[in-house]
């Protein structure tokens, strides 16, 4: 094969762990977004860059734009050969991708083909890998889901995350959309990712999975905070067999406590949220609540949003949106402990 080969996704798709590096020249707010998993970034043209090129394309003249662009390019490619590459032998395999798979891959393939290593180039760039996964997602995946239900608090999460561990397949979309799932989900210190980025995160974890063997996921509703679950997963999701997890409500406001212990040391950023659901239940109840945090009541706080909101919330939709549910197997946790959860994490995925 002639380097740099110029290569389809569809056909190095059955090859792409066997890359030694993903190389995506695009810019850092663009690799931001979304990029192939794996990849690393490493600009052709930063930012900045890009905005001043593209600047004299619009003010002065192309020929202009691509004597300064192609100074930029050699001066960038050659920063990450020095850093990055300097020792990599012969037979290193780089698969490198821009946006359509144009002039900015192609002139870091071209450079490291030139070296001598059997570089790849992405034909169509980012935008090729981008149909593929939307149209991967647009079909129902061929696995069998096993939908983990419950009320809020009763450790549906904490159950994904064990049966991880013990070697089940778990496609965990709250942690793959970094939020909880409500209301009161967003974490902290982590924003959630673009919609394209969860959707390249879905896909990778799908296409990872036995068709031989469950799938197990939490009962999400369409939306994880800002995000869309692809709609033929979540119609897939709705129609498969259910478990019930069952966990009393001091024990639920006992794990909440532990999972939100953030809002009890930031009340500011609870009201603000609890404001949220004024229209459901008043400005009365908000302002109840508004004080309950206020005065580091939050064990009382939690038991009123389970009762008040969540769980009727919850017995609402449950039935109407989850086809099996009504023949969920029904599985009691008596504790919150590790030992609890390994244990009912042994009862669905024996070893």
């Amino acid at each position: 094969m002639k380097y740099p080969a110029l290569l389809g996704f569809t056909d190095i798709l059955p090859g792409l762990a066997q890359f030694d590096a993903i190389i995506d020249v695009r810019s850092e707010s663009e690799f931001a977004l979304d990029h192939i998993p794996g990849a690393i970034n490493c600009p052709v043209l930063n930012d900045e860059e890009r905005v001043r090129v593209g600047t004299m394309y619009k003010q002065v003249n192309s020929f202009e734009a691509k004597k300064v662009g192609a100074a930029l390019v050699a001066r960038n490619i050659a920063r990450h050969i020095e850093q990055l590459w300097i020792d990599k032998p012969r037979d290193w395999k780089p698969l490198v991708y821009c946006w359509r798979g144009g002039n900015r891959s192609g002139s870091m393939a071209h450079v490291l083909a030139k070296i001598g290593w059997p570089a790849i180039q992405l034909d169509g760039g980012y935008k090729a890998y981008r149909a593929h996964v939307s149209e991967a997602l647009s079909v129902p995946p061929a696995l069998s889901f096993k939908v983990i239900c419950g009320t809020t608090g009763s450790g549906k999460s904490r159950l994904l995350e064990v049966l991880e561990t013990v070697g089940a397949q778990v496609l965990d979309l709250e942690q793959l959309a970094a939020h909880r799932g409500s209301v009161l989900g967003d974490l902290p210190s982590q924003p959630q990712p673009s919609q394209k980025m969860f959707e390249t995160r879905v896909w990778d974890k799908l296409r990872h999975f036995d068709p031989a063997l469950p799938v197990f996921v939490e009962s999400e509703s369409k939306k994880v905070g800002q995000l869309r679950v692809p709609d033929a997963v979540i119609a897939q999701m709705r129609l498969s067999p259910c478990v019930s997890v069952s966990l009393s409500r001091p024990n639920r406001v006992r794990l909440l406590m532990e999972d939100y212990h953030h809002f009890a040391s930031d009340p500011a950023t609870l009201n603000a949220q609890l404001d949220c659901l004024v229209k459901l239940h008043g400005a009365e109840k908000i302002a109840r609540w508004h004080a309950l945090a206020n005065s580091a009541m939050m064990p009382e706080l939690v038991d009123e949003l389970l009762v008040d909101h969540y769980d009727p919330a919850y017995l609402r939709s449950i039935g109407r949106n989850f086809a099996q549910f009504a023949q969920a197997e029904v599985l009691v946790l008596d504790d919150i402990g590790k030992s609890d959860f390994l244990k009912a994490a042994r009862q669905l995925h024996p070893s």
